[in-house]
């Protein structure tokens, strides 16, 4: 098939990219830059912002399916930034494979749109799981509004799907483990509870796996049409196990550290304020959402994706961890 992946530059795009290459697809990819991996991947590239229309019109034009995997992520910024990249973006895309007859759409979302302040998830499946309300980032709130478009949309001409996976990490990640390291090294980094709460997580491979999957079960009437689904290792672990060992593969100092939830939350809600107050650069260190998300739990059943498209993880956290380790192990002998 032809297929357009959108965001195909970034860690799980590169991803989706290799390995629909690898199975004999046409891949094209929608970026806001250029990137040479994706050169040398053999997958073309077409730049603009989702946010354009006509440029998301031009991108999707000749193709068979698209992968909507690009968004604006993270857990600062203003809401209209978050919601012209995410939700106006997604009807843009939605518009654009109807006008070009696609029939099928892929949309990568996450779990956070079921967020709900300090309420657990603990092995439920998407089905179970209500969305979220009062959320506390511009991110979660505007991917609850496309991802429940992008279901909408579903109908006999054009058949969509979304899938929600938790916590992508493995080798080429550039923001979650490499983050982690960077605090846990400049002695930053902070444990908000005791660390006990459970939490799934998904290897980069699985995470791709779980879209090219979902893409070949994809049909109007099919199971999986119309329907969100959590995506994980299914290997859910204590936060403090977690994070250590992540942070152990690429040899950065373990997390012993603690905050209160009360203390981080208010911590993060005098950073809200002070951030735009003082222009200060960046990001804060913390937000009211990334505390609530880091003192609760938070694991799936991946029972429905199962049994609606055959999802099954293939690399488990342990090889992951191997993976990882090696792969840091190579950077730092490139570096020196």
């Amino acid at each position: 098939m032809k297929i357009l992946v959108t965001g195909g530059g970034g860690f799980l795009g590169q991803a989706l990219c290799a390995g629909l290459a690898e199975r004999g697809h046409q891949v094209l990819s929608f970026n806001r830059g250029h990137y040479p991996a994706l050169q040398a991947m053999g997958v073309g590239q077409i730049q603009g912002d989702l946010a354009d229309a006509q440029a998301v019109l031009h991108a999707v034009t000749g193709m068979d399916a698209v992968l909507h995997n690009a968004a604006k992520a993270g857990a600062w910024g203003s809401y209209d930034s978050y919601h012209r990249a995410n939700v106006v973006g997604t009807d843009n895309v939605i518009a654009a494979c109807r006008a070009q007859g696609v029939s099928k759409l892929v949309y990568t979302s996450t779990p956070s749109v079921t967020h709900r302040a300090t309420h657990p998830v603990e092995g439920l499946g998407a089905d179970q799981v209500p969305y979220g309300e009062d959320f506390q980032a511009p991110y979660a709130a505007t991917k609850a509004i496309a991802e429940q478009r992008v279901l909408a949309a579903n109908d006999a001409a054009l058949a969509t799907v979304a899938l929600r996976p938790r916590l992508i990490w493995g080798p080429g990640d550039l923001q979650l483990v490499p983050r982690l390291a960077q605090r846990s090294r400049a002695g930053r980094l902070r444990l908000v509870g005791d660390g006990s709460n459970l939490v799934d997580t998904t290897f980069i491979d699985n995470a791709a796996l779980a879209h090219f999957l979902a893409l070949d079960a994809l049909a109007p009437g099919a199971a999986c049409a119309g329907k969100a689904y959590f995506i994980s290792n299914g290997e859910p672990l204590p936060m403090r196990e977690l994070l250590n060992k992540l942070l152990a593969a690429v040899g950065a100092p373990p997390v012993k550290k603690s905050l209160s939830f009360k203390t981080a939350y208010r911590i993060g809600a005098v950073a809200e304020k002070l951030w735009p107050l003082l222009r200060l650069p960046g990001e804060p260190p913390l937000t009211r959402f990334l505390a609530e998300q880091l003192c609760t739990a938070h694991w799936y059943s991946m029972e429905p994706a199962r049994r609606d498209f055959g999802y099954v993880p293939v690399v488990s956290i342990d090889e992951g961890l191997t993976r990882l380790k090696a792969s840091s192990i190579g950077e730092i002998s490139v570096t020196r």
